[in-house]
């Protein structure tokens, strides 16, 4: 058990650069969330389903994570910062990364539909901060959900997806072949296909300095007009 807990740790730390020990790793809200998890999701898969509630709204009390106690949850996960929730049908696979305010919500309560309404994140993918996953979807594989992204569909394995509604975004060979990405999102790559805001931008400044320079060059109507007079071309 000890080695599996500084498996654990060590694995927060290889994501995180921020803590100086395992001691202080220990105390983040994301690792206390997932440890009081594992003893309310026992108390649940024993249909003790009070002292279950118990520790959840205790664990969200503590650390402003809320995840339901019938949530399964795989090795490794870290949750960093928190703000986060985690429905009851959700599942999560190993070595997966979560940032600050993502919830993983479910369908429409009122339709009276049971059984899966929550989405299933596969081993080594990334929710940036702020993202929303709704519904019985799938997150593929080391796919990196973006920062803020709504996402209703089911994601590849590998894709990075971003906006809202969420779409897949083209990234590098070598942004798609690390092992670990910071908040899911390519921060030095385009998130869009289309041209960013400062080269339109440019693209806008050189077309006014062109229509300037065409007017300097063509000729005014008033001394079209006046030529035209003199020469006789117009006149009853």
């Amino acid at each position: 058990m000890f080695e599996q807990l500084t498996a654990y740790l060590d694995s927060v730390r290889e994501r995180d650069p921020a803590p100086r020990s395992r001691w202080e790793i220990l105390l983040y809200p994301g690792v206390l969330a997932l440890g009081m998890h594992r003893i309310a999701h026992w108390f649940f898969e024993a249909e003790m389903f009070f002292a279950a509630r118990f520790v959840n709204h205790f664990a969200r009390f503590l650390t402003a994570i809320d995840i339901h106690p019938g949530a399964k949850i795989g090795q490794n996960l870290f949750i960093d910062h928190g703000f986060t929730v985690i429905g009851e049908t959700a599942e999560i696979g190993d070595n997966v990364t979560i940032y600050q305010c993502v919830t993983l919500g479910g369908t429409n309560p009122t339709n009276g539909i049971a059984g899966k309404r929550h989405p299933t994140l596969e081993d080594g993918s990334i929710i940036g901060s702020g993202a929303q996953i709704l519904g019985p979807v799938t997150i593929g594989k080391r796919a990196r959900i973006g920062a803020a992204a709504v996402v209703t569909e089911d994601v590849p394995e590998g894709a990075t997806m971003v906006g809202v509604k969420a779409r897949s975004t083209l990234v590098t060979a070598e942004t798609y072949q690390r092992e670990f990405m910071p908040y899911g999102t390519p921060c030095k790559d385009p998130c869009e296909p289309s041209p960013r805001l400062d080269d339109l931008e440019a693209q806008i400044a050189m077309l006014k300095s062109e229509l300037e320079r065409i007017r300097e060059e063509s000729p005014e109507p008033s001394r079209i007009a006046a030529r035209q007079d003199s020469d006789g071309t117009t006149g009853a």
